[in-house]
C-alpha cells in the first residue's frame, strides 16, 4: 500500500486541474508557461501509467515513446530552426504539415495531441482516469483560447494536434506491442533446456511461472539502427568455485550479508514496482520533468526532451527483452540456492523474467545520456519520486529522497540498486549501462534541427 502523502511532490495532477480551472473563473486568467503546460501533461502521463492495472515496464516504455514523440511532432512546425523527425523513424513516414499562411496556437496543438494520444494508447485505463485526461485538456483549452480570440485558430490548432496524435497512434498499432497488456504472459512458451537457464523463483514479485512478454524483443524499434545493435557478451555458465561466472553470484551472495542501511534505501527506492509506481521508464520520464521545471525552456525544447527520453527508453526495453530471451539467464535466487546456500534469498524479490542484461540499467543509461546531451553533464537535482511513501516494513527501510550531481550518477545508482537487491549480478548492470549509452546516442543523433 502507498501512504496517502506519497507522490505529493510529483503527481499533483488534481491540483493542477483545480488550479487551472479556478483561474478560468477569474477575470484575469493566468496563462501557463510553456514548461508548465508540458510538465502538466508529463505528470498526467505518469499518473495514468501508475494507476492503470496490468501495466508493465515493457508496455509503459512503449507508451512513453509514442506520447513523447506526439508532443514533439504536434509543435515542431511552429519552430523554423527545428524539423520533424518522422521520416527518420522506422516506417512512420512524413506527417501532415500545417496550412500555409494561417496562424496556429502551438500550446493548444500540444494540449490536444497529448490528450488524444493518452486516451488512445491507454484505452484500458479507468473511466476516472479518462475523465482526468478530459478535464485537464478542457481546463487548458479554456485558458489558452483567451489569448486566441479567433475561433478558427483555436479549432485549427486543436484539430492539428489531434490529427498528429491519431496518425502516430495508427503507426503504433503495427509495432508488435499494441495492447500488450493482454498478453503479458505466454503460457505456451517452451523454456530453453540449458544449464543456467531462468526459472521462476519462489521468492518472486509475480505468481506467474512464465516470464513477462517473451516476444517483446521482436517489436519494432523507433529507429531502425537500434534493432541492429550487437548483443552484449555474457559470461559462460560455470559452477566451478573461482570461475568468473561463479564469482559474479558470489558477489551478490556476499553483498546480501553486508548490506548497509544506505544500500537498502537505494534498493527499495529504485524498485519502481509497476503495481504501485510509475515503473522504471516512468522514473526516467520524471527526471525529464525535473530538468524542465528547473530550467524552464521553451515549448520546443520541452517537447524534444520528452520525445528523446520516451523513444530512448522504449528502444532500450525492446533490445533488453530481445537479449533477455536470447540468453534466458538465471538469477541469484536460482544459482545461489543450487550451488552455494539452499537457504539464501535476495533482499528484493525476483521479477518475472530472465536476468541478462538489466532492464533498469539499460533504460536508466539511455535516459541519462539523452538528458545529459540536452541539459549538461553537471546537472544537480533532487529525486523526490517516492517522497512520503510509508516505510517498507518487511525490509525495515524508509524511502529516502535522493540527490545527484549528474544524470549519469543517477543511472549508476539505478543499476547498483539491482545488485543491492540481489536480483542482478554485476555483468547484468555493466552490459545494460553500456548498451543504453549506444541507444541514447542513436536517438541523440537524429536530425532534430535543420
Amino acid at each position: 500500500m502507498i501512504h496517502k502523502k506519497s507522490w505529493t511532490k510529483l503527481l499533483l495532477v488534481s491540483l493542477i486541474i483545480i488550479g487551472v480551472t479556478s483561474s478560468c473563473k477569474q477575470e484575469n486568467k493566468k496563462l501557463p508557461e510553456d514548461y508548465e503546460l508540458a510538465t502538466a501533461w508529463a505528470d498526467m502521463t505518469n499518473y495514468i501509467t501508475k494507476t492503470t492495472p496490468a501495466n508493465t515496464p515493457t508496455f509503459a516504455s512503449r507508451c512513453f515513446g509514442y506520447i513523447g514523440l506526439t508532443m514533439y511532432e504536434s509543435v515542431v512546425n511552429g519552430y523554423p530552426e527545428y524539423q520533424s523527425v518522422a521520416t527518420q523513424l522506422n516506417g512512420l513516414g512524413s506527417l501532415p504539415l500545417p496550412e500555409k499562411g494561417v496562424a496556429y496556437n502551438w500550446q493548444l496543438a500540444l494540449n490536444a495531441g497529448q490528450a488524444e494520444m493518452l486516451r488512445n494508447i491507454y484505452i484500458q485505463t479507468s473511466d476516472d482516469n479518462k475523465k482526468r485526461i478530459d478535464s485537464l485538456e478542457a481546463s487548458f483549452v479554456n485558458v489558452l483560447k483567451t489569448t486566441t480570440p479567433d475561433e478558427a485558430v483555436v479549432n485549427r490548432s486543436i484539430l492539428y494536434g489531434k490529427k498528429i496524435a491519431q496518425l502516430i497512434f495508427e503507426w503504433s498499432k503495427t509495432d508488435g506491442g499494441h495492447r500488450g497488456y493482454l498478453t503479458n504472459f505466454d503460457k505456451k512458451l517452451i523454456f530453453p533446456n540449458k544449464p543456467g537457464g531462468w526459472k521462476p523463483a519462489l521468492y518472486a514479485q509475480s505468481f506467474s511461472h512464465y516470464p513477462l512478454h517473451p516476444h517483446w524483443g521482436s517489436n519494432r524499434t523507433f529507429i531502425a539502427i537500434d534493432s541492429a545493435i550487437d548483443a552484449p557478451e555474457c559470461l559462460p555458465f560455470d559452477t566451478l568455485p573461482g570461475s568468473a561466472y561463479y564469482n559474479q553470484f558470489k558477489q551478490v551472495y556476499e553483498k546480501k550479508n553486508s548490506l548497509t542501511q544506505a544500500e537498502k534505501e537505494v534498493a527499495i527506492w529504485w524498485s519502481d514496482d509497476p503495481d504501485v509506481t510509475f515503473t522504471p521508464p516512468g522514473h526516467s520520464y520524471y527526471f525529464a520533468t525535473i530538468a524542465i521545471r528547473e530550467t524552464k525552456p521553451g515549448l520546443i525544447k520541452c517537447a524534444e526532451t520528452y520525445a528523446r527520453v520516451g523513444m530512448s527508453v522504449s528502444d532500450a526495453y525492446v533490445n533488453c527483452w530481445k537479449w533477455k530471451f536470447q540468453f534466458f539467464s538465471e538469477r541469484a535466487n536460482t544459482y545461489v540456492n543450487e550451488h552455494m546456500d539452499q537457504q539464501w534469498e535476495s533482499f528484493w524479490p525476483d521479477p518475472p523474467f530472465p536476468a541478462f542484461p538489466s532492464g533498469h540499467a539499460i533504460q536508466a543509461a539511455a535516459s541519462a545520456v539523452v538528458l545529459t546531451n540536452l541539459f549538461g553533464e553537471n546537472f544537480s537535482f533532487t529525486d523526490s519520486a517516492h517522497a512520503g511513501r510509508a516505510d517498507d516494513e518487511i525490509r525495515n527501510t524508509a524511502f529516502k529522497i535522493r540527490h545527484f550531481n549528474s544524470f549519469w550518477q543517477a543511472a549508476e545508482e539505478t543499476a547498483n540498486s539491482r545488485f543491492y537487491g540481489g536480483i542482478h549480478i554485476p555483468q547484468d548492470n555493466e552490459k545494460g549501462l553500456e548498451k543504453g549509452k549506444i541507444i541514447a546516442n542513436n536517438i541523440n543523433g537524429l536530425h532534430w534541427k535543420k
